[in-house]
């Protein structure tokens, strides 16, 4: 029974919440009986006793239902931190000065660690010409960016991971790792993020998930790509704007998912056009959205402008449209054009 003056859980409510309990509960029990191995062939180290009463602590916080919750304020701990570490009892408004430092400190290095694994900024492949804008809207960002060369032909990625912070942008790198081992084996694009999602969803927790556009651009203009539901992406052409939707659902919901493989090709002059959330879910001052068809009809101002004029007039008129309002999701954009 709810406790009086709150609101009633729905069953799909009380659903998702056994279902990540349980989840906690495997974890910390897994991990319990790891860290009781390597305490016993250790002669019981002060330090590893100490985790252990840690690990207890949080189990029993489980079986009492207050597990997540922050014990100066009452209020839910952030999901991202709870996913990266159970142990933890505070919300970040909370922490001690020695774990703020600390965490910033860890921000600071999955800022580099990203920035790193960032495609070259001037890029320009065999008649393709390529642009990005890659801006968090914090220090790590849960947005995926990349341009992989590959025998002849390169692949372009542009995904978003669902959540903030670092576990989102682990998750990010995590995906970066995975497709760039995977291009060196010669697979078809379907198997490519058939096996990408097998292994996201064997990696990665209840709720973890990514929406993703990959695709395979040839020489001669020809594309083929999976969006794995991610925001249209746009063909822009002398002719006009084509929108092309998700031809299937994000990668990490269901292990045994199959990807279409959409074609499209593109002439001399002709532009993709991808983007994040980021832009399509900024707001201006009344409230209003900035929504898909307003990338669309941004695009279809911009039919024969270079990547970097098009990217460029995306990032003013979404300036001018929030009224300068602060950045609240991490955004990217894209713009590939054949030269």
């Amino acid at each position: 029974m709810d406790a009086p003056g709150t609101k009633p859980q729905s069953i799909d409510e009380q659903t998702m919440a056994t279902t990540e309990n349980s989840y906690f509960l495997n974890e910390l029990q897994n991990r319990r009986a790891k860290l009781a191995t390597v305490s016993r062939e250790s002669g019981s180290e002060a330090s590893l006793r100490e985790l252990l009463l840690n690990v207890d602590e949080a189990i029993a916080r489980l079986e009492r239902g207050t597990f997540g919750i922050c014990e100066e304020c009452n209020e839910s701990i952030e999901q991202d931190r709870l996913i990266c570490d159970p142990l933890v009892r505070f919300c970040l408004d909370h922490l001690s000065q020695k774990e703020q430092r600390a965490l910033e400190s860890d921000l600071v290095l999955a800022a580099q660690i990203q920035r790193a694994l960032l495609p070259c900024v001037d890029w320009s492949r065999e008649g393709w010409r390529a642009r990005y804008h890659y801006q968090p809207a914090g220090m790590v960002s849960g947005d995926y960016c990349d341009l992989i060369e590959a025998e002849g032909t390169f692949l372009f990625l542009v995904g978003d991971v669902a959540g903030k912070g670092v576990a989102a942008s682990m998750l990010m790198s995590h995906l970066h790792a995975t497709f760039r081992s995977l291009v060196g084996r010669n697979l078809s694009l379907r198997e490519l993020v058939q096996h990408a999602n097998r292994l996201f969803c064997e990696s990665t927790t209840a709720g973890q998930y990514a929406t993703l556009v990959v695709g395979r651009a040839w020489p001669d203009g020809r594309v083929e790509y999976v969006s794995a539901g991610h925001l249209p992406l746009l063909h822009v052409s002398a002719s006009g704007v084509s929108s092309r939707r998700a031809t299937g659902v994000p990668l990490g919901m269901f292990r045994t998912t199959d990807f279409r493989v959409c074609e499209l090709t593109l002439a001399q002059g002709d532009t993709l056009f991808l983007y994040t959330d980021g832009l399509t879910e900024s707001f201006n001052t009344a409230g209003d959205e900035y929504g898909t068809l307003r990338v669309e009809e941004l695009a279809g101002r911009h039919l024969c402008t270079t990547p970097e004029a098009m990217l460029a007039a995306c990032l003013e008129e979404m300036h001018v449209f929030s009224g300068g309002a602060k950045q609240t999701d991490d955004l990217t954009l894209l713009a590939l054009r054949r030269e």
